[in-house]
C-alpha cells in the first residue's frame, strides 16, 4: 500500500470517528433526560467517550495530513481539496484546545459538525495529488496557508459557541417584536447550515448516480483589428442543468424527472462558460435546502431554534460568551500573521508586489477588519452577550464566503484552487 492510499484510508477513518463522536456528544446531551443515571453523571460519562472518539479521529486526520505530505512531496494545502481537509483538521485542533480549557461537553455538539461538513465539502473537489505551479513553491505559502487556516478554525469555534449562546438566551416562546426578530435570525442561520448540508447531499447523490450533461459554446476573441480567434469551450454539469450557460448548445443531455432540456439560459451578464454551472449549483443548493428544511420542520413540527433550545438547559450563558471571545481572541493574531503578513510576503515573492487588490486579498482584509471591529467593540465598547454572539456568527459567514465564494465565484490570481 502506498503512502497516498494509506492517507486516503485514514482520512475516511477520521471522518467516521468524527461522525461517531458527534453522535456520542448528542447522546451525552440529549439522552440525559432518559438515562437512569443522574443527568450530570450521564453527560460526563458519554462526554468523555465522545471526546476520546474525536481525539482518535484527530490522530487519524493528522496521520492523513503527514502521509499525504510525504507521498506528495509537498505540504498538502495547494488546492481546494487539500486546503479544506487541512481546515477541517485545524477546526478539530481548535475544538480540542478550547475543550481542554473549558470542559464544555455541549461544545462538541456544535463544533464537531463544522469539521464534518468541511470534510464533506472537500470531497466535492478532485482528490488527486497535483504538481505545484511555480508560485506555490514557497515556504512562505506554507506558513501563510497553515496559519490562516488555524486562525479561521478558532473563528469556527467562536461561531459554534456564539450560536449556542443565541440558542440558550433567545426566548423562543415570546411574541414580543424584538424576540421574534431574534428568533427569525437564528432560524435563518440554521437554515443556512441546512442549505450547505443539502447541497453536499445533492452533489454526492448525483455523483453516485453518474449524472452528467455537457454544453459547448464558441468563444470569439479579437486579437487585432480584423483578426479574430475562435475556440470551443466545453462545460460539464454534474447536477441536472436548470440553467444552461449563456449562448451555449447541448452536446449531451441526461434527462432528469422528465426534464429534457434546461429550463432557462443564464443571463448575458453571466458570460463565462462556467458562470451558468455555478448559478445552477446555487439554485440546486437552495432547492435542496428548502426541501430538507421543510422535511425537518414537518417531522419536528416547530422551528429548529425552538427544538434545539431545550438542549441548552443548564448551560451557563456567560461561559458560552467567554468561549466565543477567547476563541476569537486566540484566532485573531494567528489569522493576522497568516492571512495578511505572510500572505503579503508570499505575494511579493510570487508576483512581485505586496498587495494587488485581488478578490481573495480584499476579502481576507475584510475578514481581518471585521474581527478587528469585533475585538474593539468587545473591549472598548463593552459589547458582550447577544451582540458579541451575533458578531461571531456573522464573522464566520464572512470567513466562509472568503473561502468558498471568492474561490469558486470570483475569478482572480487565487483561482488555482480550482473546482470540480
Amino acid at each position: 500500500m502506498s503512502l497516498l492510499d494509506f492517507s486516503s484510508d485514514v482520512f475516511i477513518a477520521a471522518f467516521f470517528l468524527y461522525s461517531g463522536s458527534f453522535m456520542l456528544f448528542t447522546i451525552a446531551i440529549m439522552g440525559r433526560k432518559w438515562s437512569g443515571r443522574k443527568p450530570e453523571e450521564h453527560t460526563a460519562r458519554w462526554g468523555r467517550i465522545a471526546f476520546i472518539a474525536s481525539s482518535l479521529g484527530l490522530l487519524c486526520h493528522m496521520a492523513y495530513f503527514f502521509t499525504r505530505w510525504a507521498g506528495a512531496g509537498h505540504i498538502p494545502v495547494s488546492n481546494m481539496y487539500e486546503f479544506m481537509t487541512f481546515l477541517s483538521m485545524m477546526v478539530m485542533v481548535a475544538f480540542t484546545v478550547m475543550f481542554a480549557i473549558y470542559r464544555k461537553i455541549l461544545l462538541g455538539l456544535f463544533a464537531v459538525p463544522i469539521s464534518i461538513i468541511i470534510m464533506a465539502y472537500a470531497a466535492v473537489f478532485p482528490q488527486e495529488v497535483q504538481p505545484l505551479i511555480p508560485s506555490l513553491k514557497s515556504i512562505y505559502l506554507n506558513i501563510h496557508v497553515t496559519l490562516a487556516a488555524l486562525g479561521e478554525s478558532f473563528f469556527a469555534v467562536g461561531f459554534a459557541a456564539g450560536l449556542m449562546y443565541l440558542l440558550r438566551t433567545v426566548n423562543f416562546t415570546s411574541k414580543e417584536k424584538n424576540d421574534r426578530k431574534q428568533q427569525r435570525l437564528v432560524e435563518f442561520t440554521l437554515f443556512s447550515i441546512i442549505v450547505i448540508i443539502a447541497f453536499l447531499g445533492s452533489v454526492f447523490a448525483f455523483r453516485g448516480a453518474g449524472y452528467e450533461s455537457i454544453f459547448v459554446r464558441e468563444n470569439v476573441t479579437i486579437d487585432s483589428p480584423g483578426q479574430e480567434d475562435s475556440t470551443i469551450e466545453r462545460v460539464s454539469y454534474k447536477m441536472p442543468p436548470i440553467v444552461a450557460p449563456y449562448h451555449s448548445e447541448i452536446e449531451s443531455f441526461q434527462p432528469f424527472l422528465g426534464m429534457k432540456k434546461p429550463l432557462f439560459e443564464a443571463p448575458s451578464w453571466m458570460n463565462g462558460v462556467n458562470a451558468g454551472r455555478k448559478f445552477n449549483t446555487v439554485i440546486w443548493s437552495l432547492l435542496s435546502g428548502l426541501i430538507l428544511y421543510g422535511l425537518i420542520r414537518l417531522i419536528i413540527r416547530k422551528p429548529l431554534g425552538a427544538a434545539l433550545h431545550p438542549a441548552m438547559d443548564g448551560i451557563d450563558a456567560d461561559d458560552l460568551d467567554e468561549i466565543t471571545y477567547r476563541a476569537i481572541a486566540i484566532g485573531f493574531p494567528i489569522f493576522t500573521l497568516g492571512a495578511l503578513i505572510f500572505a503579503m510576503i508570499w505575494a511579493q515573492v510570487a508576483w512581485g508586489r505586496f498587495w494587488g487588490w485581488d478578490p481573495k486579498e480584499v476579502w481576507a482584509l475584510v475578514t481581518w477588519l471585521f474581527y478587528s471591529a469585533y475585538l474593539h467593540l468587545r473591549l472598548a465598547r463593552g459589547w458582550q452577550g447577544r451582540k458579541s454572539a451575533w458578531l461571531a456568527v456573522l464573522g464566520f459567514l464572512v470567513v466562509m464566503f472568503t473561502l468558498i465564494g471568492v474561490n469558486l465565484v470570483i475569478a482572480g490570481l487565487h483561482s488555482y484552487a480550482g473546482t470540480d
